[in-house]
């Protein structure tokens, strides 16, 4: 049978999220595999994967057929009825013409915006007004007609297809049989066959498609399950009773109905009267409003040249060549309204008050971009190349990215929407997928594999961004034993690898947003989204494809720590504190040289401390290079860059030529821009063809290498150097090309990250409150900053109601803890903790209830107070203040609340007799309510381990040493010998890690393993998938050593030899503990420096120091 006499068109795929598994590319090559010539896209309700489907079909030699399968309701579509109630029902639309396509995006959005209620809803009114251009069929035994058929109600049946051929007429409007064995869609089939007769209508045939291959049916019920959070095992679950919707061949679709060939030759000709075409590699860019008679690139000259007198004082014959090149590229490109409207977003930004980003990407190195104060770099002074941004030679979209301060961000959208229509800009959809490790935990849920196994099983994968299940199990071969062994462990995994990557859950981009010259929806299908506007169904690379004016907004914290900072200072100082352009302050450089950057923008981690002090960073150039090359594959190049600014290691260069490209990175290729002016300089390439030839080499294409290599090195042969050289050359920037990074966006980062090192080098104190600030739901970040304040000896005062507010603030002598970061406690009942406070400080626990609206403040909110210490400048205990709290309440409402500032009660507040809490308590309700601990810590009366949990992080696989823990949680599995074995999860004051407890050591210290306790481990690092665990190899209780800071040990004269090896052993336990020696022989005490050997008294530690002096004369006190 011909191939082409058929063709699916009622298919799900993989973005009919949860329910849909058909993977666009392999149902695509599926369709081409088997010779057909049309293939539909109908997810439910969306829109989502049209564009790479349109892509894809086009590809491989397939029209594209676009529809979607609606949801109809009988009421009005904006009704809200219980679920009870709701009457939803499936129709299927097929895009008949552009103008059909058009209504379909209209529909699909008005459903989302405005009909979503359990499912995007749409009605036959709606229908009726958007139905050009669109042919409907009958759809599944979901669809109005078969159900009432179903139900037996022929009349309403036959009522309901009078009204959708109203709609439609008889042309598009077509009954639809589906055989999926199911004795429903018999009796369904049977009338509609009747029905063609007698109304003369279209037949067609259709499989419900739902995943491409026989064998997924498996996986596609797993998904169901995932979707509805049920299991496979439960009896009343949402399931399809049937494993006939994959895509079959024509020839298994005609052996279905063989009794009605028609229904099957039907389906091609639908289809080829379905015409539709979108704009592919058009550019759909909005017109910028400017004044009459006036040109957008003259508007744009315009705004140019009054930014040459503000950026510079002396304008130079290269700077003015530069802005007219750009200026022409940029118009013979047609982006003049784009600069423009960027500008207008920025500008709008600037005079409210919101922080600007320096720049971000190859924008940087405009100096249009400069001149409209949308970047605040000179590309000429840091010699940023404009080609690297927008490139005459090769049309591409301009992509500007703009750092907000993240709180106000929202307040940039919404101008844009109010300067452009709210019709026309939406924020960008984006899509969690399921990644291998959650999907694990899914798959192993819904096949009802117990937790721990799947625990067990999902820790083997990592976490990080982009993992694969490949991968995976390339890092870890004890998961592919575990697969090996078990037969249901293999067919989980098996499950996994079918549904990993698949779409999961629709979200908002993080920084996207679009904006159309016309509605949005004559382009792209919208719906709800998290942000200030809807989001397009089209994700980014969709929107590109069909030529939308797409920009990321970003929400930037530094710049909101910056602008805080900024604030507290000028509040300390009177003065408005604006930066120095020159950016070679001392203190700055004497900061990042020793390493101290917690908090500082692209600076804060370990290793890249580490590689400060190394370098020792002298000026602005140096933190330029740091942000290039701390990334993997450049970081090879750091000791070499050290080596080299240092005058350990002689500069090499290719050719004396190039020293003035290379002589700020001492040789090496740090810039793609170098990659350009190299090729510029020595091939003589237009840096058009510069740029070029900089993507072609960081794609590795063999075929393309060589016909670059070719090109270049005539072009050095032209200019006068020899083959040899061009050779030497090339073989060097192919070689640098994955390490190249972009020069104009290290640059603009380098801006922020000298901007906060200066502020913390300067003005700690409103550096660190402001960074404070942004960090009150980041527990670790927060953690980490309060320990960073503490060491550079500033004050944090606790949460107090007389003082603090509701962020972090400064005074003179310290940093007050905000009110917002504690439990229970929101904005509103600080609010009026706030107001009240106006009138003069709280005098008791009454006052404060009399003062307060106890309908903001209720006693949820007090307890949580009164716990914290929060309210320790009243009087009484915190357990007494608890204790009396009801009656403050009750006395407040006794009286209606009509106390004033100086009103007595009727009588004395009577605290019971109550012990205060013991320092214990008091830390485990502040970890309980703020998240950490923050007066102390539960190890501070311990002596401390040479390690801690954060140095841990950076420590070699296989190390091992000696370190004190606090237990916050502890999971206790049995192993497949039945052995009791412990995961752990315990920490100290910078962090918690996991701590695995074997068999063997669980059975000797299993009573210290309590929730709470605090242990002196002795354990070994662990490194797989990058997870890091702790194996313990000993435990024991750290009460004994509480208030213990000295360790003596006696030396007999007949072991003075022996001397030597006891510092062997220090060394191998380290910690803050003094050790003293004691020589028997001359009866003299040496005190060893704690700086080199502090040691931490482990049991293995104290028994091999008994082994070489004696058990009587090792002693701790």
């Amino acid at each position: 049978m011909d191939n082409s006499s058929f063709v699916h068109l009622h298919v799900h795929t993989e973005y009919s999220l949860l329910d849909g598994a058909s993977r666009l590319e392999e149902v695509v090559l599926k369709a081409k595999e088997l010779g057909m010539k049309s293939l539909a896209i109908t997810d439910h309700g969306v829109m989502y994967g049209v564009v790479p489907f349109f892509q894809l079909c086009k590809k491989n030699g397939i029209k594209p057929i676009i529809g979607c399968e609606m949801y109809i309701t009988s009421g009005h579509y904006q009704d809200r009825p219980s679920r009870k109630d709701a009457k939803n029902h499936h129709l299927l639309l097929l895009a008949e013409t552009n103008e059909g396509y058009r209504n379909l995006l209209k529909l699909v959005t008005e459903a989302q915006l405005r009909g979503h209620h359990y499912r995007p809803r749409i009605d036959k009114q709606l229908l009726r007004k958007y139905s050009g251009g669109l042919i409907a069929t009958s759809s599944c035994l979901a669809g109005e007609i078969p159900s009432a058929i179903l139900q037996d109600d022929l009349v309403g049946a036959k009522q309901l297809l009078q009204e959708y051929l109203a709609i439609f007429g008889k042309d598009r409007f077509v009954l639809e049989l589906q055989n999926h064995q199911l004795w429903e869609q018999q009796k369904v089939n049977q009338v509609l066959i009747e029905w063609a007769t007698e109304y003369n209508l279209m037949l067609i045939a259709t499989n419900d498609v739902h995943y491409t291959h026989p064998e997924d049916t498996y996986m596609h019920d797993c998904l169901l399950c995932i979707g509805t959070g049920s299991k496979l095992a439960d009896e009343d679950r949402f399931r399809f009773h049937t494993d006939q919707v994959y895509l079959k061949s024509t020839e298994e679709m005609a052996a279905l109905f063989s009794h009605i060939p028609e229904a099957i030759s039907n389906t091609a000709k639908l289809a080829d009267r379905c015409r539709v075409s979108l704009p592919l590699g058009e550019l759909l860019l909005p017109a910028f409003p400017i004044p009459d008679k006036v040109t957008p690139a003259e508007y744009l000259t315009a705004l140019c040249e009054k930014g040459l007198g503000k950026r510079y004082t002396n304008v130079t014959d290269e700077i003015t060549s530069r802005l007219q090149y750009e200026l022409r590229v940029i118009d013979q490109m047609g982006f003049n309204d784009y600069f423009l409207i960027i500008w207008d977003l920025v500008r709008f930004a600037w005079k409210n008050g919101i922080a600007v980003g320096p720049g971000r990407g190859s924008a940087a190195g405009s100096l249009v971009a400069y001149l409209l104060g949308i970047t605040q770099v000179d590309p000429i002074r840091y010699g940023l190349l404009f080609e690297r941004f927008l490139n005459p030679e090769r049309v591409n979209m301009p992509d500007i990215d703009i750092d907000f301060d993240y709180e106000r961000r929202d307040e940039v959208i919404e101008y844009a929407k109010n300067r452009f229509g709210e019709d026309r800009v939406a924020q960008i959809i984006t899509f969690g997928t399921m990644a291998p490790r959650a999907a694990v935990r899914d798959v192993g849920r819904v096949m009802g594999v117990p937790y721990q196994q799947v625990d067990k099983l999902s820790k083997y994968i990592p976490g990080t961004p982009g993992i694969t299940l490949k991968k995976a199990l390339e890092r870890e071969p004890q998961l592919q034993v575990e697969i090996n062994q078990d037969q249901t462990v293999r067919k989980l995994f098996q499950t996994v690898a079918k549904i990993e990557g698949i779409p999961r859950h629709p979200s908002t981009h993080a920084a996207g947003i679009v904006i159309a010259p016309t509605p949005l929806t004559d382009y792209v299908p919208l719906q709800e989204g998290s942000g200030v506007a809807p989001i397009t169904q089209y994700p980014m690379e969709s929107l590109e494809t069909i030529g939308m004016l797409k920009m990321d907004l970003l929400g930037l914290r530094y710049l909101t720590v910056i602008e805080r900072a900024k604030q507290f200072i000028g509040e300390q100082t009177g003065e408005t504190f604006v930066f120095q352009e020159e950016m070679d302050d001392p203190a700055t450089y004497q900061l990042l040289s020793s390493g101290e950057t917690s908090g500082v923008f692209q600076l804060e981690s370990t290793g890249m401390k580490k590689t400060l002090t190394e370098l020792k960073p002298s000026c602005f150039e140096d933190i330029v290079a740091v942000v290039a090359l701390y990334r993997p594959g450049p970081m090879e190049q750091i000791p070499r860059f050290i080596r080299a600014k240092h005058g350990k290691e002689e500069i090499q260069m290719p050719h004396p030529v190039l020293t003035k490209i290379l002589q700020n990175t001492y040789g090496i290729i740090v810039y793609q821009e170098q990659i350009m002016q190299i090729a510029a300089t020595l091939a003589g390439f237009t840096m058009g063809e510069a740029d070029i030839l900089r993507r072609a080499v960081g794609k590795k294409k063999k075929d393309l290498l060589h016909e670059m290599r070719i090109a270049f090195v005539d072009g050095c042969v032209q200019q006068g150097y020899s083959t040899t050289l061009g050779n030497e050359v090339y073989d060097l920037i192919v070689r640098f090309a994955d390490y190249g990074f972009n020069r104009s966006h290290s640059v603009a980062y380098a801006v922020l990250a000298y901007q906060t090192a200066y502020l913390k080098a300067n003005y700690p104190v409103a550096f660190l409150t402001a960074l404070l600030t942004t960090t009150m739901g980041n527990q670790s970040k927060t953690v980490e900053y309060l320990e960073e304040i503490k060491k550079m000896g500033i004050t944090v005062f606790p949460p107090n109601i007389q003082t603090s507010e509701q962020s972090f603030t400064i005074s003179d002598t310290g940093i007050y803890f905000g009110l917002g970061a504690i439990k229970n406690v929101g904005t509103l009942a600080i609010r009026s903790i706030l107001q009240a406070r106006k009138n003069g400080p709280f005098l008791d626990l009454f006052d404060l209830c009399s003062r307060i609206d106890l309908r903001l403040c209720n006693s949820r909110v007090l307890e949580s107070l009164i716990q914290v210490g929060a309210m320790d400048s009243l009087p009484g205990n915190r357990k007494q203040k608890l204790a009396i709290l009801d009656d403050a309440i009750q006395a407040n409402r006794d009286s209606g609340n009509q106390h004033s500032l100086f009103q007595e009660f009727p009588y004395e507040i009577q605290y019971p007799d109550l012990a205060p809490y013991t320092q214990m308590e008091q830390l485990e309700l502040e970890r309980e309510l703020i998240g950490f601990y923050l007066s102390g810590h539960p190890l501070d009366p311990y002596p401390m381990g040479a390690y801690t949990v954060e140095q841990v992080n950076h420590l070699a696989n296989r190390s091992r040493f000696d370190i004190p823990l606090l237990i916050s949680s502890i999971k206790i599995v049995q192993t497949k010998k039945g052995d009791a074995m412990a995961f752990v999860e315990a920490g100290d004051k910078t962090g918690t890690i996991e701590l695995v407890v074997f068999p063997d050591v669980y059975q000797q210290r299993r009573m210290l393993l309590q929730e709470k306790q605090l242990l002196y481990v002795t354990a070994t690092v662990q490194v797989a998938s990058n997870q890091r665990k702790l194996i313990a190899n000993e435990l024991a209780a750290l009460d004994s050593m509480k208030n213990i800071n000295k360790l003596y040990i006696r030396i007999p004269a007949q072991i003075e030899e022996k001397a030597e090896t006891i510092k062997y052993i220090f060394e191998n336990h380290p910690g803050s503990l003094s050790v003293f020696l004691y020589y028997e022989r001359t009866k003299t005490m040496l005190e060893l420096p704690v700086s080199q050997f502090g040691v931490f008294p482990t049991g293995t530690c104290l028994k091999e120091l008994e082994q070489i002096v004696g058990k009587n004369n090792v002693k701790i006190v």
